[in-house]
C-alpha cells in the first residue's frame, strides 16, 4: 500500500506541476482527492491491515493529501499570476484615467441655484410632504366647491378617501401653494420663504407638460410690500439663473389665490424673441403665475388682510431648464435616458 500511495503521490504531483488552467487543476484534484478519487480508494483498504500498519498509512495517506494540497495551492497562485501579467511594462509615474462621475440633473442643479439666490435675499426653504388634502390645497386657497380643479380629472386624489371632504379628502398634491398656509399658520407673518418640490397633474403629456413637474414657489408677507419691489424680485431671480438680465412682462390673470394675479412671462432666450419653436414662435414663455395673497388666503393662514399683504410667485422649474439649456421637450427631463443626461455632467 506504501508503494501505492507514493505512486499516486508522485503522478498527482506531476500532473499539478503539469496543469495549465484552474480548471484542469480542479479536475485533478477531484480524481484523486474526490469520494470516487484514487487516493480514497487505496485508504479504503487501511481496515484490512493490522493497527500498526493502519497507524503508518494513514500518518503516510495524511502526509500525501497535505502535499498535494499545498502543491495546488501554490499552483493556483501562479496561475492566477500568470493571468494578471501585462504583455507590456506600464509607467507607473503616468497619473491614473479618469473616474467616471455623474452630475446633477439640470432642474436640481436650477434648484440649488435658486436656493442660493433667495437664501441671499434672506428667504428661508420650507417643504411638505408630496401628500396634501383638499383642505390645503384648495379650501384654504379660496377654490369654489365646484372648481374644475377638485376633479378627478385635473387632480389625483387618493383611493379610499376620493369620496370624502375638507382635511380627510387626500391627494398627491397638484400644486405647492397650500404650502404657504400651512408655513403661515405654523410660523406667523412677517414671513420671506421659498418651497420647491414635486407636483402632480392628471393632465396629457406633450412636449410642454407633464403629469410630474418641479414648481419652485416664493411668498413674502409683510404689512408693507410695493408691488414694484415683486418686479424687482422677479428680475432679479432670473438673473442669477441666466447669467444675465432677462426682459419679462406681466399680463392680467386668475388665480383664486391671489388678487390681482398675473401671468409672468420671460423674453425667450432662444431666439432673443425673435420667435422660434421653443417659444412657438412668439417670442415670449410663460414661466411664472404671480399677484398678492388672496385675502380669504391670509385669514385662512390666520392673518388681517388688513393688515398685512404680500407678494407670490411660482416658477415653473422644468420651462427655466428648458429655456436655460434649449431643450425643446419636456419629457426628456424625465426619460432617464443616459445620453441625455449625461450632457450636464
Amino acid at each position: 500500500m506504501r508503494d501505492a500511495i507514493e505512486k499516486l503521490a508522485q503522478e498527482s504531483l506531476e500532473r499539478i506541476a503539469a496543469a495549465s488552467s484552474s480548471e484542469e487543476l480542479a479536475d485533478i484534484k477531484q480524481e484523486v482527492m474526490g469520494r470516487k478519487g484514487s487516493l480514497t480508494q487505496i485508504l479504503k483498504g487501511l481496515g484490512s491491515l493490522d493497527p500498526a500498519q493502519r497507524k503508518e498509512m494513514g500518518q503516510l495517506s495524511n502526509q500525501v493529501k497535505d502535499q498535494l494540497r499545498t502543491a495546488m495551492d501554490q499552483k493556483s497562485d501562479d496561475l492566477l499570476r500568470a493571468r494578471t501579467i501585462l504583455p507590456y511594462h506600464p509607467d507607473l509615474t503616468q497619473p491614473g484615467l479618469p473616474l467616471a462621475t455623474g452630475g446633477l440633473h439640470p432642474i436640481t442643479a436650477i434648484t440649488y441655484e435658486l436656493n442660493d439666490a433667495f437664501k441671499s435675499l434672506n428667504f428661508e426653504i420650507a417643504g411638505e410632504g408630496e401628500v396634501s388634502s383638499e383642505l390645503f390645497a384648495f379650501d384654504m386657497l379660496n377654490f369654489p366647491p365646484d372648481h374644475p380643479a377638485r376633479e378627478t380629472m385635473d387632480t389625483y386624489w387618493l383611493e379610499g378617501t376620493d369620496q370624502k371632504k375638507g382635511v380627510d379628502r387626500l391627494c398627491l398634491r397638484p400644486h405647492l401653494t397650500g404650502a404657504s398656509v400651512r408655513y403661515l399658520q405654523e410660523h406667523g407673518a412677517p414671513a420671506r420663504f421659498v418651497y420647491p418640490g414635486r407636483v402632480y397633474r392628471n393632465e396629457s403629456t406633450d412636449a410642454r407638460h407633464e403629469r410630474a413637474f418641479f414648481q419652485y414657489e416664493a411668498l413674502i408677507v409683510d404689512k408693507q410690500f410695493p408691488f414694484a419691489s415683486g418686479q424687482l424680485l422677479i428680475s432679479t431671480i432670473l438673473q442669477k439663473v441666466f447669467g444675465r438680465k432677462i426682459n419679462t412682462r406681466m399680463r392680467a390673470g386668475f388665480f383664486p389665490f391671489v388678487e390681482p394675479g398675473f401671468e409672468i412671462d420671460m423674453q425667450c432666450v432662444q431666439c432673443g424673441g425673435k420667435g422660434c419653436p421653443l417659444c412657438k414662435h412668439v417670442g415670449w414663455i410663460e414661466v411664472m403665475p404671480g399677484g398678492t395673497p388672496h385675502p380669504n388666503v391670509l385669514r385662512a393662514a390666520g392673518l388681517d388682510p388688513d393688515e398685512w399683504t404680500g407678494f407670490y410667485i411660482d416658477i415653473g422649474l422644468e420651462r427655466l431648464a428648458m429655456m436655460r439649456y434649449g431643450i425643446p421637450d419636456v419629457r426628456l427631463f424625465h426619460s432617464g435616458d443616459l445620453r441625455f443626461l449625461e450632457q450636464f455632467d
